[in-house]
């Protein structure tokens, strides 16, 4: 049973893999997890053995590009294709892990970062006239770091 205190992404991705299993078209999903401190990104599913701001492939730092349609995307990120609703809970247990969180007197685990986990969906449908058509969705759900009242909290970067 899915538990009442879930919080906005499992409930996002229970809904998601609810509708696509309902439907008989065949889809595939990648998710990406990253967090934003101090004007830094780091990417939340990279092995611990990388350099967070590196990446691997192309040995250049993180960055935030500009797509050729207007759209912005981060180059270099770790993709998780996933299959299931388990998977991706996986993923954001492991990513969450990794975040920046300091105690507050209000928060024992405020975050100091804010993070983006990022859901792709490709959906492969058939036309009424029998060709096949590629949909494409993203899903991005921001997680803002806690802004809490200095005096009353007594947060410290």
């Amino acid at each position: 049973e899915f538990p009442t205190d879930a919080g906005v992404i499992p409930r996002a991705v229970k809904q998601i893999f609810d509708i696509l299993e309902a439907q008989s078209a065949e889809y595939s999903m990648k998710v990406t997890f990253l967090e934003l401190y101090n004007e830094e990104i780091t990417d939340l599913l990279a092995p611990e053995e990388t350099t967070k701001f590196v990446d691997e492939k192309s040995k250049k730092p993180i960055a935030l590009m500009e797509d050729g349609k207007g759209g912005v995307l981060v180059r270099g990120l770790e993709e998780e294709i996933v299959c299931t609703a388990t998977e991706i809970y996986k993923i954001l247990e492991k990513g969450s892990a990794k975040r920046r969180t300091a105690e507050t007197l209000l928060n024992k685990q405020s975050s100091r970062s804010h993070s983006i986990f990022s859901i792709t969906i490709h959906i492969k449908e058939c036309t009424p006239e029998g060709e096949e058509m590629i949909k494409c969705g993203k899903l991005n759900l921001v997680d803002l770091a806690g802004s809490e009242n200095i005096s009353r909290s007594g947060a410290r970067e």
